[in-house]
């Protein structure tokens, strides 16, 4: 792989310009200093060659030799000589010896000459070489000076001349490293000044289609799930859906809540008389009534089962609780007006049974199609419930839920409970999901499952997710450095500018080595609903170093397109994708879909709910990156994992391996 490289190409020409002056300078400056001591060399021996011939001269002369002592030492010490000693084989003639003092005399310059005119003589002599009694004169090095201060002056005006010609390059590059960096959105469209003007066009026009291509994708992938999951013409869940949400709910422990069938009379009449379009025009109008009352009962599931039949399945609700929206229902949809043939007073026919976990959902459809069927011999708009016996469900009212809350929350006895995240390549945790539970007054457990719908109806939200934050901080302070926490978080927490603040703060206070090892879960309905209100909280979250993980994906068929725009690390599946995905092609489908969305980011997706072996090597081959559920790690207490200090388990998948 290509690596980006961390000198400006700016920088390399002036580097390299400055280094090809530079030794241009230092060439041309051993070039003339050799010169100048080869020139000096050369006037120096033709200097001695003029002395010895006037000596050699003299010798010849037989009045010339007697002179010597008179002139010679004159002319010597005017050249500079030290020493000089005229001689023959039979002994020296004549010798001087300067007083000069020397600091080296190893400098000297030595000659020895054989006279011409006088065989057998020879003069050796010692001189100072020529220029070493000289110093830096401005005067005599002027031209040299002026020449190289020129060059340097035309050194720095060409480097800022080069500078500025090359700085739309450097606009360039470094807008291409800010896209490296994943600031693409901020670079989309480039500055004026870049050059080459068309590398600049080019990538401007490439952003902009990989822009609009990912936003096909999105579109692409939504049309998928929509298509896969919904009803077109109503906008709620098909039953494909329906059935799915239905299962995931009767295998989940201590769940409870109600199934209601919807059936409009005379469906067949209506369409042979009135035509398909009032007939969708009806439909519509009932999935509008139905959509609206469910508004206020978090994780309920509408769903158009047949062509004039809708189900609704409400979880976590008592059975007063059930009947009274079944009474609104009823009378909401007694306000409306049907068409032709449909008589005004038995054209709606409602049925209704509670579940529990552990029972089937064919059983569970059954009831309600037979308390649909005894509504329907009543011959008038109403609804009818199949009798079973209770399975110890809670009815609590709001009173009774407060004055619990108050109670946990005074005394601080929130139990947080920890499931492991396995990476589906090595096995290794990838972090600890947080699961919030409470006490009742009797000591019962009661995992937040039952009771956040009751948390939201009393106004407890932000109370909880900050005794749920502030414990998870602590315990991430005493848990060793290699664990990795997710916590919960509501939405609608986030949205409360003091608990925002609160946050803030709290997160300023703890060490940044802590910070990298926390992550926030939110819901993806929620996320979504409220994305522009959440982009600024997901932003402070990531540049605080804590991680940002999507929960419940794909139980509410959104648009992906958030996944980029947040920097989303992890995206969590809906528990009810990953039940018996082996079976269900439909949910390979969705998570497929999802895995195409998050291809181009760095988010991960993650199955929630593995049960068993097959869903785990279905999971795998489609390429999820880590998995959660009890076929790896049942929910364990975190206090116990303080108490014993846990290290992180690695999980080892085998073929024959059994949960």
């Amino acid at each position: 792989m290509r690596k980006v490289s961390g000198m400006k190409l700016t920088n390399r020409l002036v580097a390299f310009v400055t280094l090809i002056v530079i030794c241009a300078i230092f060439i041309v400056f051993v070039g003339g200093a050799l010169s100048f001591r080869k020139l000096g060399q050369d006037y120096l021996t033709h200097y001695l060659d003029g002395i010895v011939e006037v000596i050699d001269q003299e010798l010849a002369d037989p009045q010339g030799s007697q002179g010597l002592s008179r002139w010679l030492p004159k002319l010597l010490k005017a050249s500079n000589v030290i020493e000089l000693e005229v001689g023959s084989d039979s002994g020296v003639i004549y010798a001087f010896k300067g007083l000069q003092k020397l600091p080296d005399p190893n400098i000297l310059h030595e000659g020895y000459y054989q006279l011409e005119q006088n065989p057998g003589f020879y003069v050796t002599l010692k001189s100072l070489p020529p220029y070493t009694e000289f110093t830096y004169s401005i005067g005599a090095m002027s031209s040299i000076s002026l020449a190289i201060m020129t060059i340097i002056l035309g050194l720095v005006w060409g480097v800022n001349w080069l500078r500025q010609q090359l700085q739309g390059s450097e606009l360039l590059e470094e807008r291409g490293r800010m896209i490296l960096a994943g600031r693409v959105e901020e670079h989309a469209v480039g500055d004026e000044k870049e050059w080459p003007a068309t590398a600049s066009l080019a990538l401007d026009q490439m952003i902009a289609e990989l822009k609009d291509a990912r936003q096909e994708r999105s579109r692409f992938d939504t049309f998928i799930r929509t298509h896969t999951f919904l009803d077109q013409l109503t906008g709620a869940a098909n039953r494909v859906l329906f059935d799915s949400r239905l299962q995931s709910a009767l295998q989940d422990q201590e769940t409870h809540g109600a199934v209601i069938l919807i059936r409009l009379a005379d469906w067949d009449e209506l369409l042979a008389e009135q035509g398909k379009e009032q007939a969708d025009e009806l439909i519509h109008d009932v999935g509008m009534i139905l959509s609206n009352l469910i508004q206020r009962y978090p994780d309920t599931v509408l769903s158009r089962y047949f062509d004039a039949e809708f189900a609704i399945m409400l979880p976590q609700q008592s059975v007063k609780e059930v009947r009274l929206f079944t009474n609104q229902m009823l009378n909401a949809l007694e306000r409306l007006l049907p068409p032709p043939p449909l008589e005004p007073d038995n054209w709606c026919h409602i049925g209704l049974t509670t579940f529990a976990s552990g029972e089937r959902r064919g059983r569970i459809m059954d009831e309600a199609d037979m308390a649909l069927r005894s509504a329907q011999l009543q011959a008038s708009n109403n609804w009818f419930a199949f009798k079973k016996e209770q399975q110890g469900e809670d009815a609590r009212g709001s009173v009774r839920w407060r004055t619990l809350f108050d109670a946990v929350f005074n005394a601080n006895a929130i139990d947080l409970y920890q499931q492991p995240v396995i990476s589906a390549l090595d096995g290794e945790v990838v972090h600890r999901e947080l699961l919030a539970r409470i006490k009742d007054e009797n000591g019962v457990q009661i995992k937040a499952s039952r009771f956040m719908t009751a948390v939201e109806q009393v106004g407890y939200t932000v109370r909880m997710d900050k005794q749920v934050i502030s414990k998870t901080l602590a315990s991430l302070k005493q848990l060793p450095p290699d664990e990795v926490l997710s916590v919960n978080v509501n939405v609608t927490s986030l949205l409360e500018r003091d608990f925002v603040r609160w946050l803030r703060d709290e997160l300023l206070q703890t060490p940044r080595m802590v910070l990298t090892r926390l992550s926030f879960e939110v819901t993806e309905g929620a996320l979504v609903k409220h994305l522009d209100a959440m982009r600024p909280i997901a932003r402070m979250i990531v540049g605080l170093g804590c991680k940002l993980v999507v929960d419940q994906a794909g139980r509410t068929i959104v648009s992906t397109h958030y996944i980029k725009d947040l920097n989303v690390d992890f995206i969590k599946l809906h528990r009810s994708l990953i039940r018996e995905i082996n079976l269900r092609q439909e949910n390979q489908l969705f998570v497929r879909s999802m895995l195409g969305a998050c291809g181009d980011s760095r988010a991960q997706v993650i199955a929630v709910g593995v049960e068993n072996e097959k869903e785990w090597n279905v999971l795998k081959s489609l390429g999820v990156a880590a998995g959660q559920g009890r076929y790896f790690a049942p929910e364990m207490s975190l206090a116990k994992q303080l108490t014993e200090d846990v290290k992180p388990t690695k999980f080892l998948f085998r073929s024959s391996h059994k949960k």
